[in-house]
């Protein structure tokens, strides 16, 4: 089974390690989460590779109470954002220059990278703080490739506002979209750019789904109903995501999957077959998919890099999903909702 991935953050790890010139890494392995050896050994046939400007410092989940909510980082200058998304952008050029991967921009391009034996990779934006108000930065990445973004990462932004690492709690905190943030999914709308929920928080969420005409989507997001974390979607929100024919990537990352928000990895296969029964539920066979956050998450032990992933095959089938669930979920509703949004015709 090749599994396409809603999200992970090889990009930044690049970035740490030396960017463009730290490339060839990825070709022969990282210490990381992915890298192309660990890829082809696990069925990992590509997906949405981020772009996201770093804050200094980092979020500190070492010392973390039963409930908490986590200061986020201060917000990154546009002209610094830029100049890291700019950079990790040629980091992935030069990954397809090295033949590790293709820069897919249609389901079609994406079929063609399997079969050659190439991963596929969308250029995806996590958060748009390097994105200027006349957009003009927004049309040099669509000219590279991009064609999925996230307005917001968690810490609020000039597009909207994101929802904090935060146990129990839920999305309805803040503001929605900004003027700007508006004419930013508006922009998206009209170059098909497929526009990522995944951080934003209610009410940006609840903005987005009145602009847009296009399948409501969150790369790499679980249930709020099975784990109450903020950045977790509720009943309401899958609701209005079901109606746009919309689909949601399964998440990874350990505080999103265990009942008590904890970041540790001792995760059973049924918490995670959990999220999957709930957003089958909620969205039906067509709208659940993988969005693991690799590179960017603290995933359970037995899942806790990209060549572990037929262990997440195996849980599917002892859970008794059918084979054509799991191709599905592996990679037929990622093409769906992907064709849909792009203007493929059927």
């Amino acid at each position: 089974m090749i599994v396409f991935d809603g999200h992970n953050d090889v990009l930044t790890e690049l970035a740490r390690a030396g960017g463009r010139a730290a490339a060839g890494g990825f070709l022969t392995g990282l210490p990381g989460q992915l890298d192309l050896p660990r890829a082809r050994a696990g069925g990992f046939g590509g997906g949405f590779f981020a772009l996201w400007a770093r804050s200094d410092g980092a979020t500190d989940f070492s010392a973390l109470g039963p409930e908490y909510d986590l200061p986020l980082p201060e917000p990154v200058p546009e002209p610094q954002a830029w100049e890291m998304i700019r950079a990790q952008a040629d980091t992935l050029v030069a990954l397809e220059e090295a033949g590790a991967l293709r820069i897919c921009t249609s389901t079609g391009q994406i079929a063609r990278a399997r079969d050659e034996g190439l991963l596929a990779a969308i250029l995806h934006l996590e958060g748009a703080e390097g994105i200027g108000s006349d957009f003009y930065e927004l049309e040099e990445l669509y000219a590279l490739g991009l064609r999925s973004l996230g307005p917001v990462w968690s810490r609020p932004n000039a597009f909207g506002h994101g929802v904090p690492f935060c146990y129990p709690s839920g999305p309805d905190i803040g503001p929605g979209l900004t003027e700007r943030g508006r004419a930013l999914i508006a922009r998206c709308a009209e170059m098909r750019i497929l526009v990522d929920l995944s951080h934003l928080n209610l009410a940006g969420f609840r903005d987005v789904a009145a602009i847009s005409t296009r399948p409501l989507v969150a790369t790499h997001s679980n249930a709020h109903a099975r784990v109450p974390h903020a950045r977790n979607l509720t009943d309401e929100q899958l609701r209005i995501m079901a109606e746009s024919g919309g689909l949601a990537g399964v998440n990874f990352e350990s505080t999103f999957l265990r009942p008590d928000g904890r970041p540790d990895d001792d995760i059973p296969a049924a918490w995670l077959m959990s999220q999957f029964d709930h957003l089958l539920d909620r969205l039906g066979e067509e709208g659940v998919a993988i969005g693991s956050d690799y590179d960017g998450c603290t995933p359970p032990g037995w899942l806790n890099s990209v060549d572990k992933l037929p262990a997440l095959i195996e849980a599917m089938e002892r859970h008794g999903y059918p084979a054509a669930r799991i191709e599905r979920i592996c990679w037929g509703n990622w093409m769906r909702v992907l064709a849909e949004t792009w203007g493929e015709s059927a």
